[in-house]
């Protein structure tokens, strides 16, 4: 737990409830819908709901659906999972006529509260009881929207007990958490298609593997939901400095999305596409607007102030994005190309991963690309890949890399022994822990 949440009378709440219950997952629905029996049911008092699944994509795709709602006036409540540095990042509640907020220090501290009391000492994770959280706040607020991410998997992940969301939204499918999910692509994406419910629309959104779709659209067929995917019901491509958006309504001309990758265009299609499917209201200029002023912290998120960023040497770039899958490392990667191809730079990466995660894999995507690699501790985590064997797995996947202690060390390095014309881009990556302690240490937290 960073200092802020420690410091917060949420965050100790939350602490004494981490002494008390497991923290991990036990996958199952039995316990969540005891306790929202117990509050009432909550999850039946919600405005229309975007439930989003996914490996990889679900924050950026909760990210533009959020957008694009408040660029249309409307009032989002936002839950993603995990935080970067504090536990309220989780629970963004809707404003009328204006952008959400994160939600308040006294009014998350008394809803933990009410949950704990509700559950009575039983058995329950930490993960159960901050979704019920979600449930009663966003319940408690009216909104006119909700967009709710899947914390892990789908079937058996506590969000899946809203009984009918307004769609279904399922990013693309990879391996990941394997322990959980299973070791192949097809018995992940299973997981991840149990959010689709019977008669509820379901958008697809680009995925790298046949076998994932296959899946998840037979799931689709088999609840009659109606599937609308990416490449084949709609599709984005960049055309002159443009995003063109296309689906059976026609044609969008709209600008390129604010986040940088090409991946982003699938993304925000998919995106456009569920709300559409939702029956929410929204027109062209509010997705001219979304895209345009979207933001989503540690997902290629350039850092230009803070106390890390005054280490960086002069007139170079600072990048962080906390995508850990393999995966992710090829869309980081074809991030990064892009940057090259506008400013040629050479770059560094600063990594740090959690011993559940591929490192190999993920280093891979940056063969040819990566100068060097510093491999650092990740302090907002106890399973943490000693940087030591991080550098020997970065080796492995042809990287030159070395261990230090910290990102601050890494980057007084990059200026004092790799100073370079022109200026090095540095990118900061590999886990959302170590993208958490990142912001901290800088002073610019989410917001």
């Amino acid at each position: 737990m960073t200092a802020q949440e420690i410091g917060t009378e949420a965050g100790r709440e939350i602490e004494a409830l981490m002494r008390l219950y497991p923290k991990g997952f036990d996958l199952s629905l039995d316990r969540i819908r005891r306790l929202l029996a117990d509050l009432g049911n909550p999850q039946d008092r919600l405005p229309p709901v975007v439930h989003v699944a996914g490996t990889n994509g679900k924050g950026s795709a909760t990210a533009f659906c959020r957008s694009i709602l408040e660029a249309a006036g409307l009032s989002v409540h936002v839950h993603t999972s995990p935080h970067l540095v504090n536990w309220h990042e989780r629970y963004r509640l809707g404003r009328r006529g204006g952008t959400g907020t994160l939600v308040d220090d006294e009014t998350l501290a008394d809803a933990v509260r009410r949950v704990a009391r509700a559950n009575d000492g039983q058995p329950i994770t930490v993960f159960e009881i901050l979704t019920a959280v979600t449930f009663l706040l966003f319940a408690e607020h009216p909104a006119d929207a909700a967009i709710i991410e899947v914390g892990l998997g789908g079937r058996f992940d506590a969000t899946n007990v809203v009984p009918h969301p307004a769609v279904s939204l399922i990013m693309p499918i990879s391996l990941d958490h394997q322990a959980y999910l299973g070791d192949r692509v097809e018995l992940i994406a299973a997981e991840k298609a149990g959010i689709i419910k019977p008669g509820v629309p379901v958008v697809v959104g680009s995925q790298e593997f046949d076998a994932a779709l296959d899946v998840v659209v037979a799931i689709a067929e088999r609840n009659r939901a109606p599937a609308f995917v990416f490449g084949q019901d709609f599709s984005a491509h960049e055309e002159q400095g443009r995003l063109v958006y296309q689906d059976e309504f026609g044609l969008m001309d709209l600008p390129l999305p604010r986040l940088p990758g090409r991946h982003q265009h699938a993304n925000a299609a998919a995106a456009i596409r569920a709300l559409k499917a939702a029956g929410l209201p929204i027109d062209e200029t509010a997705v001219e607007a979304g895209l345009a002023h979207v933001e989503w912290p540690a997902r290629m998120q350039r850092l230009t102030e803070g106390k890390l960023f005054a280490c960086v040497p002069d007139d170079a770039e600072l990048w962080l994005d906390g995508g850990h899958n393999p995966g992710a490392g090829d869309v980081i990667a074809e991030a990064v190309a892009e940057l090259e191809e506008r400013i040629p730079r050479p770059l560094f990466l600063i990594a740090g991963m959690i011993s559940t995660k591929d490192p190999i894999g993920y280093f891979q995507a940056f063969q040819g690309m990566a100068r060097h690699v510093f491999t650092v501790p990740i302090r907002g985590s106890d399973s943490g890949i000693d940087p030591l064997v991080l550098a020997d797995d970065a080796a492995e996947a042809g990287l030159s890399a070395e261990p230090v202690e910290s990102v601050a060390e890494a980057l007084t390095m990059i200026g004092e022994t790799w100073a370079s014309q022109p200026a090095p881009r540095i990118l900061i990556c590999g886990s959302l822990y170590l993208a958490g302690d990142v912001l901290a240490d800088n002073g610019t937290p989410p917001r």
